[in-house]
């Protein structure tokens, strides 16, 4: 299952590194791949991840989830 989110605040490839590092711990989660310019985080995961996880994760790595929804 693929899950497209966006993230406010990626400037460069380490917030791109810390964004990824920090979804990949969520249980499930498969890969991640994220586009720097538009902030786009696509996350293949086992089943559908929690909204809430995500976000606390994408906040732990300093940024911000701003939008996006399970496709």
């Amino acid at each position: 299952m693929v899950q497209g989110y966006v993230v406010k605040g990626m400037t460069c490839a380490h917030c791109v590194q810390a964004v990824s590092s920090e979804l990949k711990g969520l249980p499930g989660v498969e890969d991640v791949q994220v586009d720097l310019p538009s902030g786009k985080v696509m996350v293949t995961s086992e089943q559908p991840l929690d909204r809430a996880a995500v976000a606390a994760a994408v906040d732990e790595a300093g940024y911000e989830l701003v939008g996006g929804e399970p496709q």
